[in-house]
């Protein structure tokens, strides 16, 4: 049965997870935890060092970093700007350890995604909310900006192969190769296996991004090696598979069994089950016509907004004021 188990997520936590699930320990791969109990944020580092790390997560080589906040599904906009800074922050240091430093950073800010489909309009919104830098420091130079620190900001959405009937990497390459960024950052709407992550979770990675693998849609990777310059990728997950919704449903009623006089050993036989093995035997149990398909919150929109602007608020924060993220976090 588990030679046919396959995960459907984006997030490199919940491939983490699934390991631990089944008490397998992966070498070459690290996992570090913080928790801030004030904000209600864990933030989960996974840094993969090794190819058999890689080859085992089914990820590249790099690291992770995932931000789980509950209330980020609240319109609470103080908390949101609390998320923001922390995420600049976070943001900030993962760029420092790629070597990449001083005012004059370039970056180009990728929104992944088609803003007419509701849970895949997340990096089109981020671009829509961002403060673009590139052609006033161009011409008029940094202190045009009002402020001392400017770094050149740029952004585009490239629609979908759909839309454009060219791959995304064709697009950004080109814009690259014309505009020499030292860095892109790419957001894009992900996968989760977990339903409580839905809009709750931020994964920041610095191995660039593979758009429309977590719904089983693969397109050619933004990456070091396919644009030549460092590539960050930032999701958030806002879809969820129909066999994970069913998992949920099949653990609430484990429980319910276990606690019932007449089917309690039929609840013994389905606790001794791993994660891997429920998941898979949902899989086997779905209708046919289910599989493939993937479910949103109903108040999607307004969600994905939200969490859009917390996001491009973070990159504002980060590249219009280098100082402002460290010492506010």
């Amino acid at each position: 049965m588990l030679d046919k188990y396959s995960i459907r997520t984006d997030l490199a936590l919940e491939e983490r997870e699934r390991f631990e699930s089944d008490n397998v320990e992966i070498p070459g791969v690290v996992l570090e935890e913080d928790y801030d109990m004030e904000r209600e944020v864990r933030v989960t580092k996974v840094v993969i060092e090794t190819e058999n790390g890689a080859k085992i997560m089914g990820k590249p080589v790099g690291t992770y970093l995932t931000l789980e906040a509950p209330n980020l599904a609240v319109p609470d906009e103080d908390y949101h700007r609390e998320i923001s800074v922390k995420l600049a922050g976070y943001l900030e240091k993962l760029i420092r350890e790629n070597g990449l430093e001083g005012e004059d950073l370039s970056v180009l800010v990728v929104g992944l995604g088609n803003r007419q489909v509701t849970p895949d309009a997340l990096g089109p919104n981020v671009a829509d909310n961002l403060c673009v830098t590139r052609h006033i420091v161009k011409e008029y130079g940094k202190y045009a900006m009002g402020m001392e620190q400017a770094r050149l900001v740029s952004a585009i959405v490239p629609g979908v192969m759909g839309q454009t009937g060219m791959e995304t990497l064709e697009i950004v390459k080109g814009i690259v190769s014309e505009t020499s960024p030292d860095l892109v950052i790419a957001v894009d709407a992900l996968a989760a296996r977990n339903s409580r992550r839905l809009n709750r979770t931020i994964q920041i990675a610095d191995t660039g991004i593979h758009p429309g693998s977590g719904v089983g849609n693969n397109r050619d990777a933004l990456s070091k090696e396919t644009l030549g310059i460092p590539v960050f990728g930032i999701g958030v997950p806002t879809v969820v598979d129909a066999a994970t919704i069913a998992g949920d449903i099949m653990e609430n009623l484990i429980s319910e069994l276990e606690s019932s006089k007449v089917l309690t050993s039929v609840g013994e036989v389905l606790k001794t089950y791993s994660k891997a093995e429920k998941h898979e035997l949902v899989h086997e149990l779905i209708s046919p016509h289910l599989h493939g398909m993937f479910m949103t919150p109903k108040d999607e929109d307004e969600l994905v907004k939200q969490i859009g602007f917390t996001i491009s608020e973070a990159l504002n924060i980060l590249f219009a004021n280098q100082n402002t993220a460290m010492d506010r976090d």
